[in-house]
């Protein structure tokens, strides 16, 4: 009877004692969601946006986030459309034509002293506007997917994954976590913008910043950009030792044209990951079925691997890096591509062609290496544009051009 009564309690304890939860995998369900038509395109200010912002609140509740925005989860913030491109966007309540989008807001609360930001933009370009590569005479819904439901699914599942860590370990992780889905990106780095000014927690407290945009189209050679490498000297060490999969482009500098660029002024190390442009790039063909979410789920492996790898590092040294945007040369005229920016040969491969430019009146193609252009030899991006920087309107410039085995040699007219 004791022994009856023994096993009867064994497994009674065994029966008690709780499952550990497992993080569920919605990345392709969550694109599909933000690139629908019904979202029309999410453009900052509109009912799209709106709907985006609704389905993100609707996700970090179901992870468990807490809210940490100003109203609940959301931060809304108003601003005055530029005018004048020099200018910096006005934010402001009081004026007229103002618009208002919202960064959504969550928070992992680990009761630790630092904070990780993990952040992806949500809008879009709507049915285009201004910036728009689609030249068709019809209106059509931009929807995006790459640009940038692809960085917001990633996001939530990193915060699925994070959250489900914490609550099965013992000991928390040294860091809080707070994710971000910025508004107003196409417009300006405009929601981050605003963040940076007005944070909804101690802006001291932020030991590095974590930005994924565009990062749902790795190509057959895994190339995968990581900008912000030189913003604090764990970065590089640990992006290699973590890497068993991806052929890294490795850029230093913690500016460039996403919202990474917004924390890195605050002085606060920055990582942003890309997948690289393409033909579809601001156009309407960007669109969830065209996504690699095999290459998405390798993206998110590794992110949360460095994350995890550097939960050990303390706070992060901060270093300022060059700005390589304040060297890219200024030009007139351009060739009407859409540059490879991961291609690491040498020249500067197109990744597409818009119709009725230079480019596809002189013949070229995607995958073209353009390797001379005028009288200046083309080696890299930057070579290329200081060469394309000394033409204007109305010129003839003679191009040479690798095509497989081929190298021809033609002319285009700006």
């Amino acid at each position: 009877m004791r022994k009856i009564m023994f096993l009867f309690l064994l497994a009674s304890v065994f029966a008690c004692k709780k499952e550990p939860k497992v993080a569920e995998n919605k990345i392709k369900e969550d694109v599909y969601f933000l690139a629908d038509d019904k979202l029309e395109g999410r453009q900052t200010g509109t009912e799209g946006e709106k709907k985006a912002s609704e389905y993100i609140v609707k996700r970090f509740k179901e992870i468990g986030l807490e809210a940490k925005g100003t109203e609940g989860y959301l931060q809304p913030f108003s601003f005055k459309p530029k005018t004048d491109p020099h200018k910096e966007v006005e934010f402001t309540t009081n004026a007229d034509s103002t618009i208002t989008g919202n960064n959504v807001i969550g928070f992992i609360n680990n009761n630790a002293e630092k904070t990780i930001v993990i952040g992806a933009h949500y809008d879009h370009l709507g049915y285009g506007g201004e910036g728009s590569l689609y030249r068709g005479e019809e209106k059509a819904v931009h929807n995006g997917a790459d640009d940038n439901a692809s960085g917001v699914a990633i996001m939530l599942n990193l915060a699925e994954r994070l959250k489900v860590k914490n609550d099965n370990a013992e000991i928390k992780d040294k860091n809080n976590y707070l994710f971000m889905s910025f508004s107003g990106e196409e417009m300006g780095l405009l929601g981050s913008n605003y963040f940076s000014k007005n944070p909804t927690i101690d802006a001291k407290s932020i030991n590095y910043m974590i930005n994924m945009d565009m990062v749902g189209r790795l190509k057959a050679d895994s190339t995968l950009a990581v900008y912000g490498l030189g913003t604090s000297p764990m970065f590089k060490q640990t992006i290699k030792s973590n890497n068993d999969k991806f052929k890294l482009v490795e850029n230093e500098s913690g500016v460039g044209p996403s919202d990474h660029t917004s924390f890195y002024l605050i002085d606060v190390p920055v990582l942003h990951f890309f997948t690289g442009q393409h033909e579809d790039y601001h156009k309407p063909g960007d669109d969830s079925e065209k996504l690699n979410y095999e290459g998405m789920n390798l993206i998110s492996d590794y992110i949360f691997e460095i994350i995890s790898d550097l939960d050990d590092n303390g706070e992060l040294v901060f270093r300022k890096t060059k700005n390589e945007s304040e060297e890219t040369p200024r030009f007139k005229v351009g060739l009407g591509v859409v540059p490879d920016y991961l291609f690491d040969g040498k020249g500067m491969r197109i990744d597409g062609t818009r119709e009725e430019t230079p480019a596809y009146n002189a013949g070229l193609q995607k995958g073209d290496i353009v390797v001379k252009l005028g009288d200046s030899t083309v080696t890299d991006m930057m070579s290329y544009m200081r060469a394309l920087s000394v033409f204007e309107k109305g010129d003839e410039a003679a191009i040479t051009v690798k095509r497989g085995e081929q190298t021809i040699d033609t002319k285009v007219n700006f």
